[in-house]
């Protein structure tokens, strides 16, 4: 049992890419050729801002079932769950600023009426969304209120008919909103936040210029201007003054998709690395010859791993949740439980891609400079997701407020019978846990007050699952009789990493603190997985250069 996360933790309790299945395996081939061999060549379209091109490609996505694969069949989708939709989102990074078009549509653009619109609205839009024809998008974000989304300004106020409301604002940086038939509003209505369909041919609404953008410049981010925009009534989505349940329930899943773009983008990072790697020659021999070069490689190669086994164990607790749905039960609740590991997949996915990328272009020197090279586009393209669907910043304040808000009875204890791995495992979270029962003990438990801790707390909060993930993750495939001998390498590498990462930031934390035994405790961790970590490094780096590829 996890104390920290309070959830059962046997090694065959957990989903991981080992389970993939037939189905899986399908639709990760269509969704990769589809990026590869229909989106990718038609990039420089798409960053020509060429709209009809986005709408072929998006109608091709609907033609091969990928944009309506999470959505429930009653609705027109495929029902394929949240396995395959992380799959597919994973596999759409080869299509770069794209991904992020198709993103909006699948996600935050067609979920709020697929899981919250009533069944009128469902037939009405879905199938329009679903086949690619009509696009859709999330218009949350204002110039005033960006990471406290909703502090908004737009107002909607019903006439004296009772038949239209009259939204009034402005919206920013809405993805999509170019080329959208379709906009999801959150305006302030007399009853609080109200979600609204928006159609794009109404009267009064107009968009601006597509934005300049440091990447993603195949995308379409445009303001959207509400000037008198009659609604009808009709086209509330779920209760008047409910909104925010619908917004937040959203970005949680938008949180979960972007994470595995991210994690499909980094290992595409990697994929170019190590083909960079091995046909550069400096000093009469290839970059990837070098040790560190295999450093840096075989550390982006455990990162990989780490934030995979996280991503697809989420997906399948979500798919199990999802799958006990009955009749009476609504997506919010069965959404809301996982706020903070959606939060916590985006902050590893897009924080372990950014330090991916940044070596990858390393290792390509000056021509990973280059807007010749791929890597260039992905390095300017990925930087935005960490502020996506909320920032950082502002998840790592959830997921904080929830660790700071558990009680803990107990702490973890190992026990001689234990696997090496577990004993490790358990005495991080008793460290862990017994750093923020200090917290608890001085009332600093507010992490909108005290935000240095709580960044110190989400991190060790989605450090450890990680490393339990990982871990969980190694000794299923090596009870499954595979050999498990590089997996291994890749979880105790990532393990180091990030003991490493979190004794750091321990030490400078709590150095203020009187808790000499809790600082002895972090540091102590250090050396509590010893292992030859030079063998292990050039062990991964071994099979990554031969393969030019992340494989288990």
């Amino acid at each position: 049992m996890s104390i920290l996360f309070k959830s059962p933790v046997q090694n065959n309790s957990i989903f991981t890419p080992e389970d993939f299945d037939e189905t899986t395996e399908m639709i990760a081939r269509t969704a990769e050729m589809y990026a590869k061999e229909k989106v990718y060549p038609r990039l420089a379209e798409l960053n020509d801002k060429n709209f009809d091109a986005v709408r072929e490609l998006m109608q091709e996505a609907g033609d091969l079932g990928l944009i309506g694969a999470d959505i429930p069949e009653e609705y027109g989708g495929l029902d394929l769950g949240k396995v395959n939709g992380a799959m597919i989102s994973e596999k759409l990074a080869y299509a770069h600023s794209f991904s992020i078009t198709f993103g909006g549509q699948t996600g935050i653009g067609a979920l709020p009426i697929a899981y919250f619109g009533n069944d009128e609205q469902k037939e009405r839009y879905l199938p329009g969304i679903l086949s690619g024809e009509q696009i859709a998008a999330y218009a949350l974000t204002e110039p005033s209120s960006g990471t406290d989304a909703l502090s908004l300004r737009t107002t909607a106020t019903l006439n004296d008919e009772g038949t239209h409301y009259v939204v009034n604002g402005e919206k920013q940086w809405i993805t999509n909103a170019g080329f959208a038939n379709i906009f999801i509003v959150y305006a302030r209505a007399p009853e609080g936040v109200t979600t609204f369909i928006v159609e794009a041919d109404s009267e009064g609404l107009s968009t601006s210029q597509e934005e300049e953008k440091m990447g993603l410049e195949g995308s379409s981010t445009r303001s959207v201007i509400l000037d008198q925009v009659k609604v009808p009534k009709e086209n509330v989505i779920g209760q008047l003054g409910k909104g925010h349940y619908i917004a937040f329930n959203v970005l949680n899943i938008g949180r979960f998709k972007i994470s595995a773009t991210s994690l499909g983008s980094a290992k595409r990072s990697l994929e170019l690395a190590l083909q960079y790697g091995n046909e550069r020659k400096q000093f009469q021999q290839t970059l990837n010859e070098f040790e560190l070069t295999q450093h840096k490689v075989a550390a982006m190669a455990a990162q990989i791993f780490a934030v995979e086994s996280v991503i697809y164990r989420i997906a399948g607790e979500m798919q199990e949740s999802f799958e006990q749905m009955n009749s009476t039960s609504n997506y919010a609740k069965v959404i809301a439980p996982y706020a903070s590991k959606c939060s916590l997949s985006k902050i590893i996915a897009t924080e372990s891609l950014d330090a991916i990328v940044d070596e990858a272009l390393q290792i390509h020197g000056g021509y990973g400079y280059m807007k010749e090279y791929e890597i260039e586009n992905i390095y300017r393209d990925v930087r935005i997701n960490r502020i996506f669907e909320g920032t950082n910043e502002i998840n790592r304040i959830i997921l904080a407020q929830e660790c700071m808000n558990a009680h803990y009875e107990s702490l973890p204890t190992s026990k001689e019978t234990d696997q090496p791995f577990w004993r490790v495992v358990r005495q991080i979270e008793k460290v862990i846990i017994q750093t923020i029962q200090y917290f608890q003990k001085e009332q600093l438990v507010d992490m909108n007050k005290n935000q240095t801790i709580a960044h110190f707390v989400a991190n060790c909060a989605t450090q450890f699952y990680a490393i339990e993930s990982a871990v969980l993750r190694a000794e299923k495939i090596n009870e499954s009789g595979k050999d498990s001998t590089y997996v291994y390498a890749l979880t105790n590498l990532f393990i180091q990493q990030a003991i490493a990462k979190l004794v750091g930031e321990s030490t400078y934390l709590l150095s203020s603190c009187n808790v000499e035994e809790i600082v002895t405790n972090w540091i102590q961790l250090l050396s509590l997985n010893r292992k030859d970590y030079l063998h292990l490094q050039q062990l991964v780096a071994k099979k990554l250069i031969q393969t030019e590829n992340y494989s288990i």
